[in-house]
């Protein structure tokens, strides 16, 4: 990577990376495939869970399509957004710390901030509601505005794209699994910075192409804006 590109569009990820999840999206996964009759204990359940676990980031539409036939991957997602908005409504949405002090130092040094996310545009909108972060965002991006979701590249071409990125390597990535790491690689992004506050861990973040480890989106900011060109612009 060469330091010296300046960057001018962050993507970042929104559950484990600016959004604290904790469990929240395990436990509505986990209760959206036991209305298809899959529960704990089960071995359909334990592979289910390690598909699930092991496909983080990437679309949830996606990840029950690999699971299931079209018709029951459907009905699993509906579940699945159903339980995320109850939870949300019960346990509520907290930012990781740092997180909006980040977005905003980004964005107050120029930098345009695009909000990525593997959920549905329904739910997307449910935790920008929730987080009151509609304001906080140059442009937010789901599945449904891609033909593909991560860990393909489509979601940060997309976000270059509709922001008018002169060069892929302006862009910095920032997500909390593989597949964050893979669709920024992928992107040709300059910087690809894996955090631990979410689904994988540094040495899973590290194979997938991170090119930094960071302990959580708070650092980010410092990473980007201390290139010389930045410095310059911020």
């Amino acid at each position: 990577m060469n330091e010296a590109e300046p960057i001018t569009v962050a993507c970042l990820d929104l559950a484990g990376t600016t959004v604290a999840d904790g469990d929240t999206v395990e436990c509505a996964f986990a209760e959206a495939i036991a209305t298809l009759g899959i529960v704990s204990g089960t071995a359909s359940y334990g592979r289910a869970l390690a598909r699930f676990r092991d496909a983080r980031g990437g679309s949830k539409i996606g990840i029950f399509r690999s699971l299931f036939d079209e018709p029951r991957a459907r009905a699993a997602h509906l579940a699945f957004e159903r339980s995320y908005h109850d939870l949300i409504d019960r346990r509520g949405l907290t930012p990781v710390p740092g997180a909006d002090d980040a977005l905003a130092r980004l964005r107050g040094a120029g930098v345009r901030v695009c909000l990525l996310t593997g959920f549905g545009r329904g739910t997307q909108a449910r935790v920008l509601d929730a987080l009151g972060w509609w304001d906080r965002a140059d442009l937010t991006l789901c599945p449904e505005d891609v033909p593909r979701g991560r860990p393909w590249p489509d979601l940060v071409l997309t976000a270059a794209l509709r922001l008018g990125v002169d060069d892929v390597r302006h862009i910095a990535v920032c997500g909390d699994t593989a597949g964050d790491m893979l669709c920024g690689r992928r992107s040709g992004a300059s910087i690809v910075a894996g955090v631990l506050t979410g689904a994988h861990d540094d040495d899973r973040l590290l194979a997938a192409g991170a090119t930094h480890i960071l302990p959580s989106v708070a650092a980010l900011p410092d990473l980007i804006l201390r290139t010389p060109a930045n410095a310059e612009h911020g």
